[in-house]
């Protein structure tokens, strides 16, 4: 799979919390793809031992991810492994868990055999990722997600069910003018009560391809 701007988004935008940040910190990205996501967080946590698994259920998403990650200058820190998460078997439990999920639901399928099991919700369901992190986070951990934002609602609502609470919500707009098109969200299995932060970000600008907000939040990736 190509780096999309989704997943350049969910990587730069993630809220780090302390736990994330400890020497100890572990980190989960489910359906790594290329493992972009998984890169960004071990460059922005800056901890040599921060442990970060990357899974994906697709082998070739799985080889590049492998490759990539042995390229990096995070190689000891990164972790790839083959299996769905319905498949994958852990014992820890994660500061942090993002995922850039399937999205399209009964929606036309995409010859290319890859690119639909990334694309669509038949490998992934909401319900089953928000339950499975939910159960692998650790007390105050984070779930970051990118998603349509016609699936806030489902998602707001999977959170309640699963003990999650808001912490953080970004709506994504291409530019000024035009619908929503995103949500960045981030939920937080935690019993303290908190007001969460709520935002927006335009990608583009009324008089550029890309917004001072957007060059902001993604400098430090690219060249």
């Amino acid at each position: 799979m190509k780096v999309g701007t989704d997943a350049v988004l969910l990587g730069a935008w993630c809220p780090l919390l302390p736990a994330a940040l400890t020497p100890s910190a572990t980190v989960l990205d489910i359906g790594t793809g290329s493992g972009i996501i998984a890169l960004m967080l071990a460059q922005r946590i800056h901890q040599s031992s921060v442990h970060i698994d990357a899974i994906d259920m697709d082998a070739n998403a799985f080889a590049q991810a492998t490759k990539n990650f042995r390229l990096s200058p995070w190689s000891q820190q990164l972790f790839a492994q083959h299996c769905s998460l319905q498949q994958f078997v852990s014992g820890t439990r994660y500061a942090l868990i993002v995922s850039n999920p399937p999205y399209f639901v009964d929606s036309l399928k995409n010859p290319d055999k890859g690119r639909e099991l990334a694309r669509h919700t038949d490998s992934l369901s909401y319900a089953e990722l928000v339950q499975s992190a939910a159960a692998m986070l650790q007390d105050e951990g984070l779930l970051a997600l990118i998603l349509p934002s016609e699936a806030e609602a489902t998602i707001m609502q999977l959170a309640v069910e699963n003990g999650l609470s808001l912490y953080r919500l970004t709506r994504v707009y291409s530019k000024p003018g035009k619908p929503c098109k995103r949500i960045l969200i981030a939920l937080q299995k935690s019993t303290k009560k908190r007001a969460p932060e709520q935002d927006t970000l335009y990608i583009e600008s009324d008089t550029a391809p890309r917004s001072s907000a957007y060059v902001a939040l993604t400098q430090d990736f690219y060249l």
